[in-house]
């Protein structure tokens, strides 16, 4: 992420949302940064886990999911945005869901689950900033998938913080947000499609 600008103030929920569609941005600590383009391989991981989990959110009814897009404003105020986040994939519990959202507008408070898809050009402090501001302002579980070395890693919140490791051949435990849920298996979440070109990246799918 590079420096959208250098503020004297931090930017309000008005002027975020006149941004529209130009608004490709997050908050960091009263920072605006500019969100770069994605690459096809980010894209097909985040849809190969949206198309997991979405399924069952919508079968058992246990709240709302996300793809990339939703602005988290992190319980910053309107008038002032510290933070706001937009994971690629976000979760929010039924039981979670505030009461005072207009969900024509960014959502207010934080998710029950934020996904990072982890890309080259992604600041690695940042990004360790982001998962600690989530786990700080409450949101139950950040998971950052690792495409190079297909890893991910679950941040669970509690009275102290458990950080999970996932590599090939083992399965996501879910089960505290999404109980029952079969098919998290990390080589199916990085699988990608034999007729896609995919230089330099190992286990991929070579039917």
């Amino acid at each position: 992420m590079v420096t959208v600008e250098a503020r004297q103030k931090l930017m309000t929920l008005d002027e975020l949302i006149q941004m529209g569609s130009d608004g490709h941005i997050e908050i960091i600590d009263g920072e605006v940064l500019e969100m770069p383009g994605d690459g096809g391989l980010h894209h097909v991981i985040s849809g190969n886990t949206y198309d997991v989990l979405k399924p069952f959110v919508v079968a058992n009814k246990l709240g709302m999911l996300f793809f990339d897009g939703l602005h988290f404003l992190m319980d910053s105020q309107a008038g002032g945005l510290k933070n706001s986040f937009v994971p690629d994939i976000s979760f929010i519990r039924k039981e979670d869901l505030r009461a005072d959202w207009d969900i024509e507008k960014p959502y207010p408070g934080v998710p029950t689950l934020a996904i990072e898809v982890i890309s080259p050009g992604n600041d690695a402090e940042q990004v360790q900033v982001k998962v600690r501001t989530y786990l700080d302002k409450g949101t139950e579980q950040v998971w950052l998938m690792y495409p190079k070395t297909q890893e991910i890693h679950q941040y669970i919140n509690g009275a102290s913080v458990t950080v999970r490791i996932y590599r090939a051949g083992e399965e996501v435990d879910a089960a505290a947000l999404f109980p029952g849920i079969q098919g998290l298996i990390v080589d199916t979440l990085f699988k990608l499609p034999s007729y896609m070109k995919r230089p330099g990246l190992p286990n991929l799918d070579d039917e």
